[in-house]
């Protein structure tokens, strides 16, 4: 493929505003410990992060000078979480995605608890959420699990596909073309990476999932920004094996839209929807209008960010505190030494 022009890489207008006189324009394509791999007209670039590099994700368009990714450019959007673990900090993804491609396969990996976060995910960050059902060749009704994907959320489109098959792959294209970047997440082994490499021409090692359990083994050691065949970009992601939401009510509040209106008629504004006269969401359950289990799934959501939301919040605010204290006392070392 030839060198990829700005427009290519999706420079837009957005971008070009942020630009400030002397800096030059590139796209983030790997994310290392101490530097940033990007691409720009003119071919890949290292450069170094003064700021540290866990402050730019895959996807970002930075301004450079002097071999250096001096500003980060605002984003059109971002895919973050909370961190894994028990570290309370938030974790950046990637950026700019047009398209969250949420792979899952037709067996024992399919849960809808966890896809339900993902499209919250999606929502939250201001890209398209697409559910890619894969092993549809070996599954005896893919399109029951189709119409489960469907019901998910209005926002979901869903395709079922074999990701082995080269042609069934190009059903993809649609969300990588010029212009385009689409993301991949999903569990281990499911055929992320098959379909990268379909989609990029690429050949990365691939490995299937345990027939057992249906669990796959990591492939993808870290996220990357490559060319599609189509003219896109694609972002193909380690598996994750937590993803805790933060700071994205919104975002669930779309997925999950149908409890959220039930809500807003409930008498009392502050109904926590258990045994309060007029609650409209207890009204829909006994009515047999709404599942006892999708609430569950919202009340858990809603629980986790917000608890998380809070914790990086007061996080945020120690470290200004401290911030601050330190530069209270370098202004007083200065004017001790000026004395």
């Amino acid at each position: 493929m030839n060198t990829p022009t700005l427009s290519d890489l999706g420079w837009s207008d957005h971008f070009a505003r942020q630009l400030e006189d002397g800096d030059t324009p590139a796209r983030v394509a790997e994310v290392h410990r101490s530097l940033l791999v990007a691409l720009t007209p003119d071919g890949p670039v290292r450069l170094a992060a003064p700021s540290g590099a866990g402050s730019f994700a895959v996807g970002d368009w930075v301004g450079m000078r002097d071999g250096a990714a001096r500003v980060r450019l605002a984003p059109k959007g971002e895919i973050a979480r909370k961190a894994a673990g028990r570290t309370v900090a938030r974790q950046l993804v990637a950026a700019n995605v047009d398209t969250l491609g949420i792979v899952t396969s037709c067996n024992a990996d399919f849960n809808a608890a966890r896809l339900e976060r993902y499209v919250a995910l999606a929502a939250a960050s201001d890209c398209l959420p697409l559910v890619i059902l894969t092993k549809a060749d070996l599954a005896e009704d893919p399109r029951a699990y189709l119409r489960q994907a469907e019901r998910l959320s209005p926002l979901v489109t869903a395709l079922a596909l074999d990701a082995r098959d080269a042609d069934e792959a190009a059903r993809l294209v649609p969300w990588c073309g010029p212009g385009q970047t689409l993301a991949l997440v999903g569990s281990s082994g499911v055929g992320k990476t098959t379909l990268q490499n379909a989609l990029t021409g690429g050949a990365e090692a691939t490995a299937g999932i345990r027939e057992d359990d249906a669990k796959g083994r990591h492939t993808t050691t870290y996220r990357a920004l490559r060319r599609c065949a189509a003219g896109g970009w694609l972002i193909d992601t380690p598996g994750m094996r937590e993803l805790q939401l933060a700071d994205s009510s919104e975002g669930i509040d779309e997925v999950f839209e149908d409890i959220t209106d039930l809500a807003a008629a409930c008498r009392f504004s502050d109904c926590a929807h258990e045994t309060e006269p007029g609650c409209a969401v207890r009204a829909a359950l006994e009515a047999g209008e709404l599942e006892p289990e999708r609430l569950a799934r919202w009340r858990k959501l809603e629980a986790e960010d917000r608890h998380n939301s809070e914790t990086l919040a007061q996080a945020r605010a120690r470290h200004r505190g401290f911030a601050k204290k330190i530069r209270a006392i370098q202004r007083d070392s200065r004017r001790r030494k000026g004395d």
